[in-house]
């Protein structure tokens, strides 16, 4: 029987969130419980089914409608001009691809960039837009599953710490005598 781990390594690692989990891993655990089918992941489509269905020893299902289109490799850009620097792309980013801060014009850093699409809806000016990898010059080759694992990660880990952070300081806030 396959592991969480093996289905994980199978996994484009976008952490997209398509396939209704919180991003790849989440996903690979459930489909090692029985709880979700193979063909929930856009970014990796027929490939990584076939892959996962080999792995499984299950059949190849076409991918789920509902969980979004095959397609080609995107890539966020974002349109510097019109950017007003509100920063609300930045947390939602599961590798931290794009680069700003406060008030300041954001830029995506094409080569970390999984093409999630998760920068787009915050966005409340509509400055950023997905393209076809291929089909912006300036866009590096998509980072291998490794990498994106690896900064999701650390994504992770960083929220993790300013959290805690954060929920220590609320927590001397409370203790502090009033004055």
């Amino acid at each position: 029987m396959a592991s969480a781990h093996d289905i994980d390594a199978l996994l484009p690692q976008t952490q997209c969130t398509r396939c209704g989990y919180p991003g790849c891993r989440p996903y690979a655990e459930a489909i090692a419980r029985g709880d979700a089918a193979i063909n929930q992941c856009p970014p990796g489509g027929a490939a990584t089914i076939g892959a996962l269905a080999r792995l499984l020893g299950r059949a190849v299902l076409p991918l789920n409608p509902d969980n979004g289109l095959e397609g080609p490799a995107l890539v966020a850009v974002i349109d510097e001009a019109a950017c007003i620097g509100c920063a609300k792309c930045l947390p939602p980013c599961p590798v931290d691809a794009i680069l700003g801060a406060q008030k300041l014009m954001h830029t995506v850093i094409s080569a970390l960039c999984t093409g999630c699409e998760l920068c787009v809806a915050p966005c409340p000016v509509d400055c950023i837009r997905m393209v076809p990898r291929a089909a912006d010059a300036s866009a590096a080759p998509a980072p291998e599953a490794s990498d994106n694992r690896a900064r999701w990660e650390a994504h992770l880990e960083r929220a993790r710490r300013t959290a805690a952070v954060r929920a220590a300081l609320l927590e001397d806030r409370k203790q502090a005598p009033p004055g």
